[in-house]
């Protein structure tokens, strides 16, 4: 696949034109910290190639290009010494900031159109996309999450040993429901779930489709578990039968939001 490789704003990006390559709405995506872990790994697991739009696939902090020495190392140990507040909180808070920044770089680079954008998020990209949704005031036709960490507090429990919360530590997990904070997201969801993906994390997709009522739709993919692709999901890969079935459900709806635009 053709493929364009740069930065927004010192973030790092693959993006994927149009068939004609030419102008055409944006969707921008940020990638999994479990396989696909990088913008051009979760290019290739989910190129959505059908779409009459530019996919640009945006790096999450210290992944693809800015890994710290080449590895994921550096990420271990920051899970390993607080995996909300060393780890999760300050991966989507970065990414979120860095966002508008970014978009206003791509819009200048890349033949896209001005209008409302599509957003994807996959596993803790996911709550970046749900932040953007809820949080920033982007004008957005569609969005969608596949195995997306929507209650932060869901994602913690997953790491080994017993979180304790504090004041601070409490806030912040309660700042990343987005169960909660499902009125204000008013664009329509997608919201995509493994059937093999961790319990928890099944539980809090349904209960955000049924928050949002008419907004989303729930997408159950047989035999998809947490991950996109296989490990060690930092390059370009084939894209795995399961993954497929992801790529047809978002195409599908990007493609039917995009023709309401």
């Amino acid at each position: 696949m053709r493929t364009i490789t740069g930065t927004a704003a010192d973030v790092p990006f693959t993006a994927l034109p149009p068939a004609d390559g030419g102008s055409a709405p944006l969707i921008v995506t940020w990638h999994m910290l479990d396989a696909p872990r990088s913008d051009a790994a979760f290019a290739a697991a989910l190129p959505m190639h059908d779409l009459p739009a530019w996919r640009v696939h945006l790096g999450m902090p210290m992944c693809g290009a800015r890994m710290v020495d080449g590895s994921t190392d550096a990420i271990v140990e920051l899970f390993s010494t607080d995996p909300l507040m060393s780890f999760l909180h300050p991966f989507v808070r970065q990414a979120t900031e860095e966002f508008p920044a970014a978009l206003a770089s791509i819009r200048a680079q890349l033949p896209v159109d001005d209008g409302p954008i599509g957003v994807l998020g996959g596993s803790l990209g996911g709550a970046v996309a749900l932040r953007v949704l809820a949080e920033t005031g982007t004008p957005v036709f569609a969005g969608a999450v596949v195995n997306a960490a929507i209650r932060i507090r869901s994602v913690v429990d997953l790491f080994p040993g017993e979180y304790a919360y504090d004041a601070e530590s409490g806030k912040i997990a309660d700042s990343l429901d987005f169960v909660t904070k499902a009125d204000a997201i008013t664009a329509p969801l997608l919201v995509v779930s493994g059937e093999q993906d961790h319990p928890a994390l099944r539980t809090d997709a349904s209960d955000l489709v049924g928050a949002l009522g008419e907004r989303a739709e729930l997408l159950r993919v047989p035999g998809l578990a947490h991950p996109l692709a296989d490990e060690p999901g930092i390059e370009p890969a084939p894209q795995l039968p399961q993954a497929r079935a992801v790529d047809t459900g978002l195409t599908t709806w990007f493609r039917r939001h995009l023709e309401l635009r």
